[in-house]
């Protein structure tokens, strides 16, 4: 029992993987070629991956969006766990990093559920806004440019679904969203969308500290 979250150092990472994560190989072989990719850092971690998934299980999830894509880890994660007739609408701005994934959605037998989107999000929510979409889509991972936060999560809540849920990466930008004295402005993004989810009523929230801190938002 604990009456607060355990630290997790790097023997209690390592065994907390050993004994619970199930990561396909193709995942896998996915993470190992990200992994020298200059921006590396920006990969989720596999239990993060693996903790989605089962999430779109248990929602029973059919339509689902990501804004920020990079080398597509976690499009990867969620269309493996999406029905045949299911989908991801994956949003980047990159073709160079999302041309890393190709290969890998392909090998997996996914490239079909995976409806990759190159232009900036806010262009692409809106347009699926504009054409009906609103109250349509099951769940939604966020992980792109922190400032674009609240842009993003206010057009993810019009396309989701009563009971749908939106989970939102790098909440603790690294620990220093927790200084109030911070210059950086990713930690002050996520200061100003950590506060403002805090008090938004139209979704339950839960923070989980998981990789960099991941919140689920679900739509009231």
């Amino acid at each position: 029992m604990s009456t607060h979250t355990i630290d997790i150092d790097d023997r209690l990472y390592a065994y907390m993987q050993d004994i619970s994560l199930r990561e396909p190989d193709v995942l896998q072989r996915l993470r190992d070629e990200t992994s020298r990719h200059p921006m590396a850092v920006m990969q989720i971690s596999p239990e993060q991956g693996q903790l989605m998934q089962m999430l779109v299980r248990m929602m029973g999830a059919k339509n689902c969006i990501e804004v920020g894509v990079f080398t597509g880890y976690s499009s990867l994660a969620v269309a493996l766990a999406l029905p045949d007739d299911g989908r991801i609408v994956a949003c980047d701005i990159s073709e160079d990093y999302t041309s890393v994934a190709e290969p890998f959605w392909a090998d997996a037998g996914v490239r079909n559920k995976i409806d990759l989107r190159i232009a900036p999000a806010t262009e692409t929510l809106d347009a699926m806004i504009d054409a009906g979409e609103s109250g349509r889509y099951d769940f939604a991972f966020i992980d792109a440019d922190k400032p674009g936060y609240l842009d993003y999560f206010e057009r993810c809540l019009k396309l989701m679904r009563v009971g749908g849920v939106i989970a939102v990466d790098n909440i603790f930008m690294d620990g220093n969203a927790a200084d109030p004295e911070t210059t950086s402005e990713n930690a002050q993004a996520m200061r100003t969308f950590n506060a403002l989810i805090k008090e938004d009523m139209r979704v339950e929230i839960s923070l989980i500290p998981i990789g960099d801190g991941l919140t689920l938002a679900r739509k009231i």
